[in-house]
């Protein structure tokens, strides 16, 4: 276990390489790959962790929640007086509003006197009581909803210790209710104990200028919560982005737990056991293997461009390392490819790490494209649609065409 976790730093720190966060690569993997590890193994959904920017601090105030935490919602009056903290709550997740409204359609009512106006507000009354009773009677002390708990029900859940929490968003509710088991209501009509859900720890805590409620040592499905803190709203975007890149890639390596060398080294690799394939090889097979072997070669090419180098000779020293492998004998000249500093270098020892099924993934969609293409025997044009490029040409390469004088 510990090498494999040893492992998986190295992956997401290659990932974040790259990244506008390589000077805290070795802090955020720490991060990434805990929060990975919370999954369950079998199902690791990546809509399981969340990402939930907080500006002001520094990055390093960045942190681990071991469930769900999501910002707290907009509240009525009376919520000062909800208990912020629980130890094995009980919740309920409701599709339904709390709340005296008036009517949303075009609604008639005839009445004859007073008495029976009072009648119907009295209705409306027992109504929403009626519903805030069959919640209590439930068990449930912490009340979410996607949509709006008025303050009505607000000071009626304070008066009771239970906590509430409307217009909570799509994404952070079905967080919630994977984590928790509570399954969503749309009515509290002989509604049971076995809909709620539980955790073993609920807090509303403060984190920068915003309070959030959390949800801690959810027990149905483990899930995660990454608080990114930072001082500009665009660096913690941009952060956002990184980290979910490096998250992907701590996936793909939980799923296969086998790594490549990264750097352009695999493929230079491939690319000289296809082109010694290929001798053997009589007719045109020969010339499409070896041109298949020589289009591995972009990818170090590239990478040699990307870092300032001289990517002809970059790309001449790995062929020559890689071709006399054979006659070494030695492994580690297998995993050499473009190293940014000193043009070439064993990327398995500097830790250029990537996971086996992103290569894999990547090679199988490049050659279908190609495969795809060679397919294609006849284009059809459409002629109106030439004729109208034609005309744009011509209006472009003859100034102030088409304009009255």
């Amino acid at each position: 276990p510990e090498r494999r976790r040893e492992m998986l730093l190295r992956c997401a720190e290659t990932a974040l390489n790259s990244k506008l966060l390589s000077s805290y690569k070795a802090f955020f993997a720490e991060i990434v790959v805990s929060a990975v590890e919370k999954l369950d193994s079998n199902l690791l959904d990546k809509d399981l962790i969340g990402i939930k920017e907080v500006t002001g601090g520094s990055i390093n105030d960045s942190f681990l929640v071991s469930g769900v935490a999501f910002k707290k919602t907009f509240s009525y009056a009376g919520f000062e007086q909800q208990p912020k903290k629980f130890t094995n709550p009980k919740i309920i997740i409701l599709k339904i509003e709390l709340e005296l409204k008036s009517e949303k359609e075009n609604a008639e009512i005839r009445i004859s006197n007073v008495d029976d106006f009072q009648s119907i507000v009295d209705a409306e009354w027992e109504i929403i009581y009626s519903k805030l009773q069959e919640i209590h009677k439930v068990g449930a002390q912490i009340v979410l909803s996607k949509l709006p708990i008025g303050d009505l029900a607000t000071q009626w859940f304070a008066d009771r210790g239970i906590f509430c929490a409307g217009r909570v968003s799509n994404e952070d509710i079905n967080r919630v209710a994977k984590a928790t088991g509570a399954l969503l209501q749309t009515t509290v009509n002989n509604v049971s104990p076995s809909v709620l859900g539980t955790c073993g720890r609920f807090e509303e805590r403060q984190i920068g200028a915003e309070r959030y409620n959390l949800f801690e040592e959810c027990p149905s499905t483990k899930s995660a919560t990454i608080i990114l803190r930072g001082g500009a709203e665009q660096f913690i975007k941009e952060a956002e982005r990184s980290l979910n890149d490096a998250i992907m890639i701590v996936r793909r390596c939980f799923k296969t737990n086998t790594v490549v060398a990264g750097g352009g080294a695999t493929e230079m690799e491939l690319s000289k056991g296809l082109k010694k394939h290929a001798v053997g090889i009589a007719g045109k097979e020969q010339l499409v293997m070896n041109m298949f072997a020589k289009s591995l070669e972009v990818i170090p090419r590239i990478i040699a461009d990307n870092a300032g180098l001289d990517s002809l000779d970059i790309i001449n020293r790995l062929r020559s390392i890689h071709f006399n492998n054979d006659k070494d004998g030695t492994e580690d000249t297998l995993y050499v490819g473009v190293d940014i500093v000193h043009g070439t270098g064993n990327n398995k020892e500097s830790f250029v790490w990537e996971p086996l099924l992103v290569k894999v993934n990547a090679l199988k969609a490049a050659t279908e494209a190609a495969c795809t293409i060679l397919s294609i025997d006849e284009t059809v044009r459409n002629p109106k649609s030439e004729q109208e490029e034609q005309q744009r040409r011509i209006k472009k390469s003859i100034p102030n065409a088409g304009k009255r004088r």
